[in-house]
């Protein structure tokens, strides 16, 4: 939305507001580390929450001093599963593929710039990466699933991305645009993508895009694991588990 509009960056202070309340569930956040993840003023914060509890958008536990997403938030996003929710169908691909590896898989999807984990399905091997879970973002490529839809963005929009972002020095020198560039051609020659603990040390993730109706990377499955888990001499194996689960998953999209 253009900041010229009136009341746009009233509207993106809120929306901003909203994702990292959404993120905290379903514990819920304090007003101090909204204002800190946010980069507001606590003040601001605090008026924000306020006029959306207002609204019924958020929930206030006064004892604990933590806000929750709201009622009227569940009422909306019922709604709107319609259109969005694909997880009925994509369920029994993150839990196959739990199944299959013994690692942790995973649904996410494109919003805006950003992944939004959904689904997530644990495996049998016992240690597990807790760097992804229901409702963590990550800019697009930044940990497997942002990655892996990245580079099936046609080249013009992730050329644009690429010069108009920076994510070194949030997640890394490996996040600069010149190793972005890198990692987008490895996952266009491979398929899927391989995220080699550049979020958290140890912690590797391979995604495989999934494609909507027109042919566009909305979502993408993913699995993570310990270091050790993701060896070159698995890693084949893994991928092809991930593009065959994406490409089923894609072609039940296309036909519903």
């Amino acid at each position: 939305m253009p900041s010229s509009l009136p009341g746009a960056q009233v509207v993106g202070r809120l929306a901003s507001v909203l994702r990292v309340v959404s993120t905290s569930m379903p514990d819920g956040i304090t007003t101090t580390e909204a204002a800190r993840q946010t980069k507001l003023a606590r003040p601001t914060v605090h008026r924000l929450l306020a006029a959306l509890a207002a609204e019924g958008f958020c929930d206030h536990d006064r004892k604990a001093g933590r806000w929750m997403l709201g009622p009227e938030l569940y009422l909306m996003g019922a709604v709107a599963a319609e259109r969005y929710d694909i997880g009925e169908l994509a369920h029994e691909h993150v839990r196959a593929l739990a199944e299959a590896t013994g690692e942790s898989a995973f649904l996410s999807a494109r919003r805006g710039d950003e992944t939004v984990c959904l689904l997530r399905q644990d495996g049998a091997f016992p240690i597990r990466s807790f760097v992804l879970y229901e409702g963590r973002r990550f800019p697009l490529g930044v940990a497997s699933a942002g990655i892996a839809i990245l580079a099936f963005l046609p080249e013009p929009a992730v050329e644009r991305y690429l010069k108009s972002n920076d994510f070194s020095g949030s997640y890394g020198a490996a996040h600069n645009a010149e190793n972005l560039r890198a990692k987008v051609a490895e996952t266009r020659q491979l398929g899927y993508s391989v995220n080699p603990g550049l979020v958290v040390e140890g912690s590797w993730g391979m995604g495989a895009a999934v494609f909507d109706a027109s042919g566009q990377p909305a979502w993408a499955l993913s699995l993570t694991g310990i270091e050790s888990r993701f060896a070159p001499e698995r890693r084949p194996e893994l991928g092809r588990l991930l593009l065959h689960h994406a490409h089923q998953l894609s072609q039940k999209l296309r036909g519903r």
